[in-house]
């Protein structure tokens, strides 16, 4: 089906624009493997993990509707996450307890004894000290990154070819998201001025890494922060690429799952001034919350 153009916004349609689901990655395929599962076991540990807890689904509403938003792209995104990244835990108790043991770890956001807020007072990023925000700010250096620093030798010091979250944002273990909502640290503090004005929570600072931790840990915080994902992701594509995708739960998780709204918007709505006509696609994470969407739905 090709989008029809119109005056204004131009809805998504409801469902899958691919008649089967596009190939899930290796490394989610050998994260499962390696931990004697399948992602239909932790599609459905997850799935009843909901399904049982009344508590976790009223907070899951009351968040969602304060973000303006449809509770349905929040499940979305937790199921996608515990099916493809990481394995539920069995009570949202257990949520609670894993962030608390976070609390009084010391810790920094640093690459080799440089930390986070040394980095970003180079003369490099400059030109973000203007930015007015957190999430422009931090969008901002993370662009710095990319274009200054990642893979390259400044000042006689190498920096990796990877993400700026992978470098400077992940103090232990390999993983890089955390919590119920599986966060990125620098996510979280591109979103803490939303959070904050949205739902009350302390402003996070790169300096007081254990503070970010434990926001991001705890479910009470990480669902607000989820929905401060998922309705820029909405903003996005309706400002940059003239869609509203808050119908598809399909795409705003395959959003979740990819990040960078911003950068995929622009991409789409160039295709499409250049006559391509194309409507927004979801990817394997996607595609699962699309196809079970009546499960899903059921469970709120």
């Amino acid at each position: 089906m090709r989008p029809a153009f119109a005056e204004g916004l131009r809805e998504v349609p409801a469902g899958n624009r691919n008649a089967e689901q596009p190939p899930v990655p290796g490394a989610s395929s050998r994260r499962t493997k390696a931990g004697n599962s399948s992602f239909d076991a932790k599609y459905r540990k997850v799935v009843e993990l909901l399904a049982s807890d009344r508590k976790l689904i009223a907070k899951i509403k009351s968040t969602a509707s304060a973000y303006g938003i449809a509770p349905i792209h929040m499940v979305g995104a937790i199921v996608g996450e515990h099916t493809y990244n990481v394995d539920a835990y069995d009570r949202l108790q257990s949520y609670y307890v894993k962030a608390a043991s976070y609390a009084g770890d010391s810790f920094r956001f640093a690459y080799e004894g440089e930390s986070v807020d040394q980095f970003v007072d180079r003369p490099e990023f400059a030109a973000c000290a203007s930015k007015k925000g957190s999430y422009d700010l931090w969008s901002c250096r993370d662009d710095v990154w990319n274009a200054k620093f990642r893979g390259r030798t400044v000042g006689g010091k190498a920096y990796p070819d990877n993400r700026f979250s992978a470098v400077f944002f992940q103090p232990f273990y390999a993983g890089q998201t955390f919590g119920l909502g599986q966060i990125n640290p620098l996510t979280a503090l591109m979103l803490t001025d939303d959070v904050a004005r949205i739902s009350g929570y302390p402003k996070l600072d790169e300096s007081k890494a254990g503070a970010v931790y434990e926001a991001i840990m705890d479910p009470d915080q990480s669902l607000a922060y989820m929905a401060a994902i998922i309705r820029r992701s909405i903003q996005a594509y309706r400002t940059i690429a003239g869609m509203d995708i808050s119908n598809n739960p399909g795409l705003t998780a395959t959003l979740y799952n990819l990040g960078d709204p911003e950068t995929r918007a622009a991409a789409l709505a160039a295709r499409n001034r250049a006559g391509t006509d194309r409507w927004p696609e979801e990817n394997y994470y996607g595609w699962l919350i699309n196809d079970r969407l009546p499960e899903l739905n059921a469970l709120l």
